[in-house]
């Protein structure tokens, strides 16, 4: 049994061929970078930014848009993934590791602004976020933030995508 990626798009046009592609692709090299060969499933909304500014107020209480919001389904840490005591799909058998929101718009202007384009942008988003559906965090500037763009620039570089933004 291998990784189920389920990608919706909240508005019409956003789910296209190479962007589903791109995010799966993405999911499974960060899956791959952290060890995880035990089948997972992950959501991920293709959003807009009115879209995921009204998830973050709906979940977060934050009342603004954001480039990509992770809703992890698991209490995990960093370098240690302990499947057992993660939740199931009770149909598949598979760990739901949880669900991404990724603003198209935001990663569009920040691929175009950071030079590299959107397809990587929203590649990045996808490992960012699928690091923290594993318990990476970067809320300071303390080795834990370090940790996490360590990987993050490793599995990137494992993609082809070169630099992290």
């Amino acid at each position: 049994m291998k990784h189920k990626i389920y990608i919706t798009g909240e508005k019409t046009g956003f789910k296209t061929l190479f962007i589903a592609v791109l995010i799966r692709r993405s999911v499974k090299a960060a899956l791959s970078a952290e060890g995880i060969f035990i089948p997972c499933s992950i959501s991920v909304l293709l959003t807009d930014g009115m879209g995921i500014r009204e998830l973050n107020r709906k979940f977060r209480d934050t009342d603004r848009e954001t480039d990509v919001l992770s809703f992890p389904a698991n209490e995990l840490s960093p370098d240690f993934f302990d499947g057992e005591s993660c939740e199931k799909d009770m149909k598949t058998g598979r760990i739901v590791l949880g669900d991404i929101a990724i603003n198209l718009q935001r990663a569009a202007e920040q691929g175009k602004r950071f030079g590299h384009g959107t397809k990587r942008e929203i590649s990045y988003l996808t490992v960012h976020s699928v690091l923290h559906l594993l318990g990476y965090d970067h809320m300071d500037e303390g080795e834990e933030k370090q940790h996490m763009r360590s990987r993050e620039k490793l599995i990137m570089a494992s993609l082809g995508k070169g630099e992290e933004k």
